[in-house]
């Protein structure tokens, strides 16, 4: 491995600081918004990244905390923040050699012959706290969702890295699929990768049998928002992923009691070019269909946020409203004025026929 991108030193630097100390036996209170190191004088947590011992004048990131508080060396320490934030690294690029060229084209035939590596689920961590921390606070998605989702066994933490683990299951209620997330969202790129071996023509879904409506979405997190938005647990559901309809054609085979379809992808180019070009293919192949995109945002999560922000800020208003008389509206102004309200238009449904 060579030496680490900047990206990765800026990964590490994010991991929460608070989750890392109680990761390494750390125990922390929280005093007003801060947290203080139990039984270590004057150590100090701010804004979950940053830390000080002002006894002794040290202090720094999260890199800084593990060399200090655990002897690392600087590569010890990224090492171990990358692996705790759930990111894998991979060879660095090297030099392209011209001369290796057709010894490349043959060790790429000689891969295809290779048999594929069995598809093994990630182990699972003995809680799901980094998992519902993660959902609930950054994507705003209620406990009631998330407990579904793993009681249906297609979502739970795996127990090395801590990573979200979306799973997908055949007929018989056997996995053949599972794709991994990050849960540090901070740096802008989080984690995502397939387990190795599964199946892609399958994807991450739910099955009722009693429902003819199958919902598509890219991402397994907007299926779980846009079931939040239209409190629906029934219906079928499935994550394409990837915007390949090969495990839509999977799962409608598998499951002839369909007969309608409502793509509910992203809001933006790539989105709407998929959500047209498969209305139009599967239109023709008789199932009715419709298109949702989300009405605001890019896609369902954005949505769900953007609805429970304004639905906190609309309490917060209404909160106020009865000193209106008393105030002749100041307060509500004020208030209006800082939040920047917005309104929530309602869903758009359009037939793609």
């Amino acid at each position: 491995m060579g030496k680490f991108t900047a990206e990765e030193i800026q990964i590490a630097k994010a991991v929460d600081l608070v989750d890392l100390a109680e990761q390494i036996g750390i125990p922390l209170k929280r005093k007003g918004r801060f947290y203080q190191a139990v039984g270590m004088d004057s150590v100090m947590i701010f804004n979950r990244s940053s830390w000080c011992r002002f006894s002794q004048g040290v202090g720094g990131s999260t890199i800084d905390f593990l060399e200090y508080f655990r002897n690392m060396d600087f590569v010890e320490a990224v090492k171990y923040l990358l692996e705790f934030a759930g990111y894998i690294r991979t060879e660095t690029m090297q030099k392209f050699q011209p001369e290796r060229q057709t010894e490349k084209i043959e060790e790429t035939k000689q891969r295809k012959d290779i048999p594929k590596e069995p598809f093994v689920l990630p182990s699972k961590s003995e809680t799901s706290r980094r998992l519902y921390g993660y959902l609930i606070k950054q994507r705003k998605l209620s406990k009631q969702m998330i407990d579904f989702w793993v009681k249906k066994g297609i979502l739970y933490e795996s127990g090395t890295y801590h990573n979200l683990v979306f799973v997908g299951k055949d007929t018989e209620g056997i996995p053949r699929f599972a794709s991994q997330r990050g849960t540090l969202d901070k740096y802008g790129k989080p984690f995502k990768g397939d387990v190795t071996g599964n199946d892609k023509t399958y994807g991450v879904n739910l099955v009722d049998q009693n429902s003819d409506t199958l919902y598509v979405y890219e991402a397994a997190i907007d299926a779980m928002s846009d079931m939040e938005l239209r409190e629906d647990y029934q219906n079928n559901i499935l994550v394409l992923g990837m915007l390949s309809d090969g495990p839509l054609e999977k799962f409608l085979k598998d499951y002839p009691h369909i007969r309608k379809i409502q793509f509910c992808l992203d809001n933006d180019l790539p989105g709407r070019q998929a959500a047209k070009k498969l209305a139009r293919k599967y239109t023709l192949m008789e199932y009715e269909v419709f298109v949702r995109l989300p009405p605001m945002g890019k896609d369902y999560n954005a949505f769900l946020q953007y609805k429970k922000e304004n639905q906190e800020l609309s309490s917060l208003v209404e909160k106020e409203r009865p000193l209106l008389t008393e105030t002749k509206g100041t307060n509500i102004q004020k208030i209006e004025k800082m939040v920047g309200h917005r309104n929530i238009v309602p869903y758009q449904i359009a037939q793609a026929r």
